[in-house]
């Protein structure tokens, strides 16, 4: 064995040491010295994927190891060995070629399979380096109240987690309605993660991820991508209620299995629980279910009235002049009751204002300025759950009767009662009603709806029943 290569072997000690294992096994184990000379290394992968992953991601790791073990290493030079081949070598069997591509990969499913995959293939490359990031959303910027408490500490807990230690919950499931906090605590965890340098955290978007897996099988890519996902530490997916398509939530599934079962930590974030996915497959909801699912609440005033002060300080950063009286604050923390967004956009409208025409900030100001933002109270969300438990109670019967197969009449017109709500209380569907009722057809629910419509016409006791359930749901 030459000099260059025990070098060689002791720098790949030094890194499997630095990145772990795991992460070494995916992207270094086929990594091989081709040259050393004049300070610069040259390396070898068998894929152009690997090629631009390594670059983008451990290039600047790679060459301080060298550095480490021989001081005049200066640059780092990455090739695919396909591209350097001798012309004088023996041609290789067919068969050896295909074990040497990434169409002889354990992950393989079928179409998609056979090239490795290039710098041309824009869709892939772009999703495996994530989604873009605000640099603003970060714990520190994170304000803490009632309502995200719980869900701010568990998404610390999972930044903070170190390489090796054990999973605490697996997947954490984040939910919320649109501006309550949810991608700044999954942006968060991103940040503070890769910061640490502990594992490797790749935040997506749905739809991002559904762009990178489309792309992947149309440039026949698909494996490279899933053993590129399946290699990350944390995996954040943002917004999963966009994720489409049959072939896309299978292979999300296969990941999300692939991820979990090997230890690695997955979060989610979506506008509602894993049960109202209606569009997922149920083993897939099943899963999501399992881990620590956990919904941020609407923004109280007091927590608004922290937003509000903290945004102000952060604006004052770029605009030392920008003062905002704390009347003004509790006023837009009192009538600006929709989301965090409408918040922010309130503060930006006072200080275009305040730099624009020179005027101070005032009450009269503000009133003027976000109008159109103060909204009407919606009315209150109502729930399957509650809608089955409210029923139950006011009939004398349980939540298991309307769910169970029971055809006695002291259960089946609470059950109908219960079915017919549900589809005019909720954005549910007539399958997933059936779901949540013990797993009836569709067409039982519609034959629920259509007999109390039917009824309520003319039975005023029966409509009046009704009308008192939908105000002990609405209330």
């Amino acid at each position: 064995m030459s000099n260059d290569d025990e070098s060689w072997l002791r720098v790949k000690a030094r890194l499997r040491a630095e990145v772990g294992d795991d992460v070494f096994s995916s992207w270094f184990a086929r990594m091989d010295l081709e040259q050393l000379a004049d300070g610069v290394v040259r390396l070898s992968v068998p894929t152009r994927f690997l090629k631009s992953w390594i670059q983008s991601h451990y290039a600047e790791r790679v060459l301080a190891c060298w550095q480490a073990e021989q001081e005049q290493v200066g640059r780092i030079e990455l090739i695919v060995r396909s591209a350097v081949l001798k012309t004088t070598a023996q041609p290789k069997p067919k068969a050896e070629l295909m074990a040497a591509s990434d169409g002889a990969s354990r992950f393989s499913n079928g179409a998609g399979a056979g090239r490795p995959m290039s710098a041309g293939d824009p869709g892939v490359h772009e999703a495996l380096g994530g989604s873009p990031l605000d640099a603003r959303l970060t714990f520190d910027s994170f304000v803490v109240g009632r309502s995200n408490t719980l869900a701010q500490a568990a998404a610390r807990q999972v930044a903070a987690a170190r390489r090796g230690d054990p999973v605490m919950f697996n997947p954490l499931y984040i939910h919320a309605g649109v501006g309550l906090g949810k991608t700044h605590l999954l942006q968060a965890i991103t940040w503070a993660g890769n910061a640490a340098n502990e594992r490797k955290v790749l935040y997506l978007t749905a739809e991002k991820f559904m762009y990178g897996f489309v792309s992947a099988l149309r440039t026949q890519t698909a494996l490279a991508f899933k053993e590129a996902l399946r290699g990350i530490g944390v995996l954040v997916i943002d917004d999963l209620q966009f994720l489409q398509g049959k072939s896309t939530q299978a292979e999300f599934c296969h990941t999300l299995n692939a991820l979990i079962d090997a230890g690695r930590q997955v979060v989610i974030a979506s506008d509602r629980p894993p049960s109202e996915l209606e569009s997922l497959d149920d083993r897939v909801r099943s899963r999501l279910a399992g881990g620590l699912v956990v919904e941020m609440g609407t923004l109280g005033e007091e927590l608004r009235f922290e937003i509000l002060k903290a945004r102000v300080v952060s604006a004052r950063s770029h605009h030392p002049s920008f003062d905002v009286p704390l009347p003004v604050l509790a006023y837009i923390a009192k009538t600006v009751t929709h989301n965090g967004r409408d918040l922010e956009g309130a503060l930006n409208r006072l200080l275009a204002h305040n730099k624009l025409t020179g005027q101070s900030v005032t009450l009269e100001m503000a009133e003027r300025e976000v109008r159109d933002l103060i909204r009407p109270q919606e009315p209150k969300r109502v729930k399957i759950e509650d809608i089955q438990r409210i029923v139950a109670r006011q009939y004398n019967v349980s939540r298991s009767d309307l769910l169970s197969s029971r055809r006695t009449a002291n259960v089946v017109r609470p059950r109908q009662v219960a079915m017919y709500l549900a589809k005019t209380l909720t954005l549910r569907s007539l399958p997933e009603i059936g779901r949540r009722f013990g797993g009836r057809d569709h067409t039982t629910v519609l034959h629920a709806v259509r007999k109390i419509e039917g009824l309520v016409g003319n039975d005023m006791a029966l409509a009046e029943e009704i009308e008192i359930l939908k105000r002990q749901l609405q209330e």
